[in-house]
């Protein structure tokens, strides 16, 4: 009794030290946090000097910066999170390479040119006051980190995207009434809620199907992986050359389609000639065993996470720093114009903020779409992250606004439904198979029990209660950012009088 109770008081003083070590982890998070918010406002003030609009234009660069750390704490994990998940990269080491390529994409490839209008939500027409402009993109632009942060603090991956467009869409609307909204653009934007995750996870579970069955399943694992292997990584080589070109290195090259497919299929065919030799060389000698083969994607998991890394930082700093270029802009001019420049300090604000911003507080995501979701190995990370780059592809050849955010997530809830599926048809099989037969040759459980409990895994392999929260998240993200842009806006309107 004395050791009972002994044991349950240690495991309290245990427990208490753990939750004590988080929150002095959150604090200092926090005041690291504030304290990049302090040097925004010190960078800003030396960039742009003592001029009419130079507070106007600090406090916006505060807000771009805010929102930087958001999406570094919440968007980032896409890339990442699976690879975490399947224990191809440590936390530590998933931390430094994406914010090494988040840093590179938004500074060497980042948008040169921004749309303000962000992808055209509203009319510049209707919004012609100057003034009234910069109120509505500061409005947008704290809405939206606000709303991502939000987000992040109940652990459910958004679309920074949808935040500013939905931020931008509520901010216009209280400035100019309704019918400054572009509505058909919102209109595809509320498809994407639908399209976006289920092509990604239809994608992920194509491929994950085809590795199941043309590898694992096969009698000879090592010899099915000698063949198909160097096949996938090609692909996932051409894949990612088109989604960085496309996506990543729009502001350098904009090729045509013959030639980006063209450059695609070089890509693949150089590809599969040096991985050929690589991965029979890596085969050699390894047990016939799936651990092995799991262990020839986990190089190209790695090489992945970096590259989407990389798109993401080109492709999606324009989220926190858009808004803020648009107000820079406007005070310089005094006009409202449909496309503005990103001067270099601006960017760098973006792009040291996402940086920081993961490293802050993006673990409790990464873990999130990593660990917490469904059960992650290095093939089906791989899958995940092939799918991400296709179905952006597809997406942008289609004209679709899909969320990159929606699409890996969707890819890990679309592995994750396979895994259930293909786990419930094995064991039926099973049961069919060795109907008449008392004990099952591997597990020496007896054939009902073996597959009944096969089956009965169904349950384990998607953490439901995310999937509700995750969706609850997407369907309200841009109508929440719209109401907290709307409510800021009118309360700026209402204190400048």
């Amino acid at each position: 009794m004395v050791k009972k109770t002994l044991d349950k008081d240690l495991d309290r003083i245990v427990q208490i030290e753990i939750q004590t070590l988080k929150a002095t982890q959150t604090y200092k998070s926090l005041a690291l946090a504030l304290l990049f918010l302090l040097l925004v406002w010190v960078f800003a003030a030396s960039v742009i000097g003592a001029s009419e609009h130079s507070t106007l234009v600090i406090i916006a660069a505060i807000i771009g910066g805010y929102m930087a750390l958001n999406i570094g704490a919440n968007d980032v994990a896409n890339n990442v999170g699976p690879a975490v998940g399947s224990k191809a990269l440590t936390m530590g080491g998933a931390l430094i390479i994406a914010a090494v390529f988040e840093a590179a994409g938004a500074i060497i490839a980042g948008g040169e040119v921004v749309s303000t209008i962000k992808k055209g939500i509203i009319d510049p027409a209707g919004m012609q006051d100057s003034q009234v402009f910069i109120w509505v993109m500061m409005s947008a632009l704290f809405a939206a980190a606000a709303w991502v942060n939000i987000a992040t603090w109940v652990g459910a991956p958004v679309s920074t995207t949808h935040a500013v467009v939905g931020g931008v869409m509520g901010a216009g609307i209280a400035a100019a009434g309704f019918s400054v909204v572009n509505w058909p653009t919102m209109y595809k934007i509320a498809a994407s809620w639908v399209i976006s995750p289920v092509m990604g996870g239809i994608i992920a579970a194509a491929f994950l199907a085809f590795i199941k069955f043309n590898i694992i399943y096969k009698e000879d694992k090592i010899a099915a992986s000698k063949r198909w292997v160097p096949v996938l990584v090609a692909v996932m080589a051409g894949v990612f050359s088109s989604y960085l070109i496309m996506k990543g290195l729009k502001r350098v090259w904009q090729p045509d389609a013959t030639t980006l497919i063209g450059l695609a299929v070089g890509v693949f065919a150089a590809t599969y000639l040096i991985m050929r030799p690589l991965v029979a060389k890596a085969a050699a000698g390894m047990e016939n065993r799936n651990k092995s083969v799991r262990a020839l994607f986990t190089i190209p998991l790695i090489l992945s996470a970096a590259l989407l890394s990389f798109a993401h930082g080109a492709n999606d700093v324009a989220n926190a720093v858009g808004p803020l270029a648009a107000i820079v802009g406007t005070t310089a001019s005094g006009a409202v114009e449909g496309k503005v420049g990103i001067p270099l300090w601006v960017m760098v604000i973006g792009a040291v903020g996402i940086s920081a911003g993961l490293f802050l507080f993006g673990p409790k995501l990464i873990r999130t779409v990593g660990e917490q979701i469904t059960k992650m190995n290095p093939m089906r990370a791989f899958c995940v992250a092939l799918s991400a780059g296709i179905t952006v592809l597809i997406a942008s050849a289609l004209g679709l606004p899909v969320s990159s955010t929606h699409i890996a997530v969707g890819a890990v809830f679309g592995v994750g439904f396979f895994r259930e599926w293909i786990t419930e048809r094995r064991a039926r099989e099973l049961r069919a198979e060795l109907r008449g037969t008392k004990i099952h040759p591997e597990s020496n459980l007896p054939v009902e029990q073996e597959a009944e409990t096969r089956i009965s895994q169904k349950k384990k392999l998607v953490r439901r209660s995310h999937v509700m929260t995750i969706a609850a998240a997407w369907i309200i993200t841009v109508p929440c950012a719209a109401l907290l842009a709307a409510g800021i806006f009118l309360a700026i309107s209402t204190f400048t009088g």
